[in-house]
């Protein structure tokens, strides 16, 4: 299922309205994670760089065929080999992983989605105990240059309830601030 309000512009203006590396440090992802589970990859933006980070394999999934295959291919010129992209609707059939399989589920950008809780409890049901929900979105306070419309952009909050809804997820109580669009969330499996 395609979200609701998405659709990605050109790769070089997409990837001009994030600091990807900031981003990555500010949720802690790094070589203390192993296997790392992604939620659409779109054009690798985070992909290539999540990959070189953690010390497992990263699986990573996109509805887009196209966008996979952009993924696959800058994964393959970075000569990274723990890069796994699949072509996948994760809303209608799951991430098809082993249960606690994973050291951290990110979920970029993509909680606009129809049914947010939904899609938390399988993000958790594939963490590990311990592990990390990874999440970020556009910032609902100010004017962003890309995002969905205001009206079905999550605030933190609304994800914080969410997460406690599924019962498997606590958060810490930090919003992260990651100039100069996002906020970005970690939220833990209990």
């Amino acid at each position: 299922m395609k979200l609701r309000d998405s659709g990605m512009p050109d790769e070089a203006y997409w990837e001009s309205l994030f600091d990807t590396e900031l981003i990555l440090n500010s949720l802690e992802i790094d070589a203390a994670l192993g296997d790392v589970i992604e939620l659409g990859c779109g054009y690798g933006t985070f992909s290539v760089s999540v990959a070189k980070r953690i010390s497992g394999r990263l699986l990573t999934y996109d509805i887009d065929p196209e966008m996979a295959a952009r993924t696959t291919a800058r994964a393959r010129e970075a000569k990274l080999d723990n890069v796994s992209c699949l072509v996948r609707d994760v809303f209608a059939d799951g991430f098809g992983v082993e249960d606690a399989s994973q050291d951290a589920c990110l979920l970029f950008n993509i909680l606009h989605c129809e049914n947010p809780a939904h899609l938390l409890i399988e993000a958790a049901r594939v963490v590990r105990p311990g592990g990390h929900v990874l999440a970020i979105h556009w910032r609902c306070d100010i004017a962003t240059p890309r995002g969905p419309s205001l009206d079905i952009r999550p605030q933190p909050e609304h994800i914080v309830d969410w997460a406690r809804d599924t019962r498997l997820l606590t958060h810490d109580g930090r919003i992260l601030t990651l100039p100069p669009w996002h906020y970005g969330l970690r939220l833990t499996r209990v």
